[in-house]
């Protein structure tokens, strides 16, 4: 059995994962370089579509062009009509730049969207459903709340007390891309808190053993979904007047879910008292 010849390159591609452009996206893994230079690494077509589609810009496009499928290669036009530069390398480079097993050709570099709390203030409805996550630090949990956030028609995410930033790539990666089509933002508890009270949206905080059912919170109305981390928790920032106690019953030997479960459970519970469809 003969394996196949590798696929051909121009002078123009990237052969090394030494050259300079390669190198400064490769150091995007790493978040005081994300901080500092406003970009990030978007992994896989339909995460770079969302990405383009939520109005990200794409600085820059690194392909392996004979492995691009139909929508691939309409990602790529649209990221260049954007002005993207598009870059193309062999696959051992792309691997370098990837994430996980699944390459799909394409992985560019964004620049990360605002996310500043005020920016909500102009894109919110009325009646919002708002997630707020606290000190969530794993990059996969972030990225499933998202997914959830965006089945769910939730009008914004927001986390609290970051330990892992919103447009971290593997949450980028968890989110498939949803992290582009969902409003979020971040800051201090303290920072949350008050925006949550300045702008009249009543706080649910999920705790072990609390007397409210989450079935018996009424979500109908304006409501933030607010959950900690597994490891600690919710701090008492979230507690006292406004804020209301809920829980999620537990009938086995564990003691709570997963952040993103319990997300899940309470987003569609909230989408069930408001009607199958969003406003």
């Amino acid at each position: 059995m003969t394996s196949e010849p590798p696929a051909p390159h121009d002078a123009g591609t990237i052969t090394s994962t030494k050259n300079p452009r390669v190198k400064a996206a490769i150091a995007l893994r790493d978040r005081r370089t994300r901080d500092e230079t406003g970009l990030t690494l978007v992994d896989g077509v339909r995460e770079l579509a969302r990405a383009l589609a939520g109005g990200a810009r794409a600085v820059e496009v690194f392909v392996v062009e004979h492995a691009l499928d139909g929508a691939g290669a309409d990602a790529v036009d649209l990221a260049r009509s954007g002005g993207a530069a598009i870059v193309p390398v062999t696959g051992g480079v792309l691997d370098r730049l990837g994430y996980g097993e699944r390459s799909e050709g394409i992985v560019a570099t964004v620049r990360i969207p605002d996310v500043s709390l005020d920016r909500l203030a102009g894109v919110l409805p009325p009646d919002p459903l708002v997630v707020v996550l606290e000190g969530v630090e794993k990059p996969g949990n972030l990225g499933a709340v998202l997914r959830s956030a965006d089945a769910a028609g939730a009008d914004a995410v927001v986390v609290a007390d970051p330990r892992t930033d919103l447009f971290n790539p593997n949450a980028i990666r968890a989110s498939l891309g949803t992290v582009f089509a969902v409003p979020v933002a971040a800051g201090s508890s303290e920072a949350v808190r008050a925006w949550l009270e300045s702008a009249g949206i009543p706080m649910f905080a999920a705790r072990v053993g609390a007397a409210v059912a989450y079935t018996e919170a009424d979500l109908r109305g304006p409501a933030a979904l607010v959950l900690g981390s597994e490891a600690d928790g919710l701090t008492d920032a979230w507690a006292g007047p406004g804020v209301t106690d809920v829980s999620l019953p537990m009938l086995g030997v564990a003691d709570s879910l997963n952040v993103s479960v319990s997300a899940a459970v309470l987003l569609y519970e909230a989408r069930r008292q408001r009607g199958n469809a969003p406003d």
